[in-house]
């Protein structure tokens, strides 16, 4: 039997991967895999920016062009699990490729919409194919790079995210200030396509599990995050606490009936398989800790320093530009030390310093200098920059490589859970505090890094050999 190269891979169930890509394609997978992951990062930050021209153009109330972010949110955060999981059967790259010719040509639908409903529903299928996109980006980057390298690729992974969320209002608003908000959305179609060749060329084969795939499962998990995500939006929004409780519970009866049903599944969907590992089942937790505090600072923070301090808008977008861009910084630092640190330590240390960092932005002075400021926002920076993406690697290598699919997707949903749990809990405490709101939600998100500092101390315990 002829020997393999570094560029086949076997596709049978149980069958081993080559340990990555060859430099000169790994570097082209990469450019295709990141810059799809910027174009989904971007979308989310810069919808936002856009609802005001929307709901001008379209003639709709604000109440109502919210629903341009809520349908996205809602439809990446209802598949992320079911879609990583088909990619463990029919290969990660084609649920990637798949996912992101959905969201060009949904982001074509959106810079042609007419109206809001029909924006709505481009909106919808590009969440749908951002959801495919992220839901496997984490599995390719661990097959694209050698394990000796995996540090490195998580972090720029990091890294790519937190620039797309640095830059997107700058560049929502320097799109908007020379043409419609249509350009937001059709701006991504040339990038897509040209991500789309380069990635069909060079995305690896990654190994396939040989179970089928469960649709009614999927129906449920779509319809359990669905909902769940839906209660803490209708939470955030003051809707009736009654209906908020409905839908909680409905979440909660979709989820025991969804594990009823897989209970014994070589793979289930909601992957309780993989949070039987300690090391996994922590690290989940700490990232769910950690961006619900992001989440509560990045609502909290314009309101507190535009209100509380009287700073205007702009000058409040610059101060906080600080964390991101640190972020930015530390991830593929950070993801270099994880090659050499356990993920236990530099995750705690890094939610140690977000903590502080939250805890000194919350009682800043009256009258507080900008550097003042500027150095806790890149104190907190630092913190979680330094947290991501070494336990990013911690979550993907305590999962065997055939299930990296749901991993993957574990990463994307417990960030999008997490910074959707510290949104909706930032507007509960502006209404039960008023002008201490947000002092309050930067307080609670001191309070969550900390949680999830002592998750990561942990993981320390947990990987010690029994």
């Amino acid at each position: 039997m002829d020997a393999k190269t570094p560029q086949q891979v076997v596709t049978c169930a149980g069958a081993a991967a080559p340990d990555g890509l060859p430099p000169g394609r790994r570097r082209l997978a990469i450019l295709a895999i990141f810059t799809a992951l910027a174009m989904a990062s971007l979308d989310s930050a810069i919808a936002n920016i856009a609802l005001p021209a929307i709901a001008s153009d379209l003639h709709v109330t604000p109440a109502d062009v919210v629903w341009v972010v809520n349908i996205y949110q809602i439809a990446m955060v209802a598949t992320l699990l079911p879609l990583a999981a088909l990619g463990e059967i029919v290969g990660h790259q084609r649920i990637y490729l798949g996912g992101l010719i959905l969201f060009t040509i949904a982001s074509l639908l959106c810079a042609f919409a007419w109206s809001l409903p029909s924006l709505l529903v481009a909106r919808l299928l590009q969440g749908l194919g951002a959801s495919g996109i992220m839901c496997v980006n984490t599995a390719l980057v661990r097959f694209v790079y050698p394990k000796r390298l995996h540090g490195h690729g998580f972090g720029m992974n990091a890294l790519v995210v937190a620039t797309a969320f640095t830059v997107g209002p700058t560049v929502a608003s320097s799109l908007l200030s020379v043409g419609p908000w249509t350009w937001l959305f059709g701006v991504n179609v040339p990038f897509g396509i040209a991500a789309v060749l380069v990635g069909m060329r060079t995305l690896p084969q990654t190994p396939r599990a040989d179970h089928a795939f469960d649709i009614p499962g999927a129906l449920l998990t779509a319809a359990c995050l669905g909902l769940f995500i839906t209660a803490i939006g209708s939470g955030a929004h003051d809707v009736n606490l009654l209906y908020v409780g409905l839908q909680l519970a409905g979440a909660i009866l979709l989820g025991a009936l969804l594990m009823r049903r897989q209970a014994g599944h070589p793979a289930p969907m909601l992957p309780i398989d993989l949070f039987r590992r300690p090391v996994f089942a922590l690290s989940a937790a700490t990232a769910m800790c950690s961006f619900a505090s992001q989440g509560l600072a990045f609502v909290a923070l314009p309101f507190y320093l535009e209100h509380n301090l009287g700073l205007t808008a702009v000058v409040t977008g610059f101060l906080i530009t600080p964390w991101s861009l640190t972020v930015g910084i530390m991830a593929p630092i950070a993801g270099r030390l994880s090659n050499h640190y356990p993920a236990g330590v530099l995750g705690g240390i890094g939610l140690v310093v977000l903590a502080i960092g939250m805890v000194l932005l919350a009682t800043l002075p009256e009258n507080p200098h900008m550097a003042d400021i500027v150095w806790r926002m890149m104190l907190c920076g630092m913190g979680f920059g330094l947290f991501q993406s070494p336990n990013m690697k911690a979550l993907m290598s305590s999962a065997p490589p055939g299930r990296s699919g749901s991993a993957s997707g574990i990463v994307a949903t417990a960030r999008l859970t997490g910074q959707t749990t510290g949104a909706a809990l930032a507007a509960l405490c502006f209404g039960l505090f008023a002008a201490h709101g947000p002092t309050i939600a930067l307080a609670l998100g001191a309070g969550f890094a900390a949680l999830g500092s002592v998750m990561s101390f942990l993981r320390l315990v947990a990987a010690r050999p029994a």
